[in-house]
């Protein structure tokens, strides 16, 4: 393989600046250009900037690390959804026939039977807006593909977790309410329902299935899972993190969780598709992921 031009989109977010370090390391990358939001927004900016822009840059590879955990309707389905579209679009005037990955979510899916592991193929009845915009940006970057317009991949990530994580995501948030706790703020953490099982994976992992993604050679990756492929509850991850942290304190579950996944009971991902068409396989256990989040801010290192 030639080495690569590669474009990513969302460099500086948790996940996006992960990836970018990854594809920065990699010797099968000959050029990483990460135009910030001030320069284009997915969201906000016109196809034909964007298209002048991916033109300009020449990429062989474009990734989209951008997206919306929250928000209304219509802010989920222009970030998730809109922002491929325009994507697609330009990355065909501008670079026809290009790869591009985009990170899609493990709400997708929707609710799975407790105990299974579930696969690419497995049918799709997402519970919200957050996981029908992610399907639906997954189901238009399939048909683009097919027709030959992109070489497209969407990577369906489960629960990234990792120093940097924002408090949108559950972990992020208790991370944030154990140390106010620990510093007197709060005598007790207050969170949502914890029964729920998840699958947590590494950032750093989520960036080497963006790398390999990015450098295959052969096209047509599809639909690729990309978790750990365990699944421990949402109290469970909170404990270890409330260990990594020193925390002893309690932690209450009142109220009802986010929307994005309130019916989704379990969740673990067969990641066999990932290392046989990826040759990707998660390396960082869950235990090293927790003392990242709350080494990071706790401001102790990374």
């Amino acid at each position: 393989m030639s080495r690569l031009r590669v474009l990513i989109f969302g460099a500086s977010g948790f996940v996006g600046s992960s990836v970018r370090e990854a594809l920065a390391a990699d010797p099968r990358v000959a050029n990483l250009s990460c135009p910030p939001r001030a320069r284009h927004d997915l969201v906000t900016g016109s196809v034909a900037a964007l298209t002048a822009l991916i033109r300009q840059s020449g990429p062989d590879v474009v990734v989209n690390c951008t997206g919306r955990l929250t928000g209304t309707a219509l802010d989920l389905l222009e970030a998730n959804t809109v922002a491929t579209v325009r994507l697609v679009d330009a990355v065909t005037a501008a670079a026809p026939g290009a790869r591009l990955v985009r990170l899609g979510s493990a709400s997708e899916y929707g609710p799975v039977a407790h105990g299974t592991s579930v696969g690419e193929d497995h049918p799709c009845a997402p519970v919200g807006e957050y996981g029908t915009t992610h399907l639906a940006a997954t189901r238009l970057l399939q048909l683009a593909t097919a027709a030959g317009l992109v070489d497209g991949v969407t990577l369906r990530v489960f629960n990234p977790i990792g120093p940097g994580l924002h408090r949108d995501n559950l972990l992020g948030r208790a991370a944030v309410l154990i140390r106010d706790a620990l510093a007197g703020a709060a005598g007790q953490v207050l969170l949502g329902p914890l029964s729920a099982y998840r699958d947590f994976v590494d950032v750093r992992d989520v960036a080497s299935a963006v790398v390999a993604a990015a450098t295959r050679t052969e096209r047509g990756s599809g639909v690729v899972n990309v978790g750990s492929g365990q699944a421990v509850t949402a109290r469970e991850a909170v404990r270890r993190l409330a260990g990594a942290a020193g925390y002893s304190g309690a932690i209450v579950e009142q109220g009802s969780g986010p929307a994005r996944s309130v019916g989704v009971d379990w969740i673990r991902a067969d990641i066999a598709r990932a290392e046989a068409v990826l040759g990707w396989v998660p390396t960082h256990t869950m235990a090293e992921s927790v003392k990242q989040v709350w080494a990071a801010l706790d401001g102790t290192g990374q």
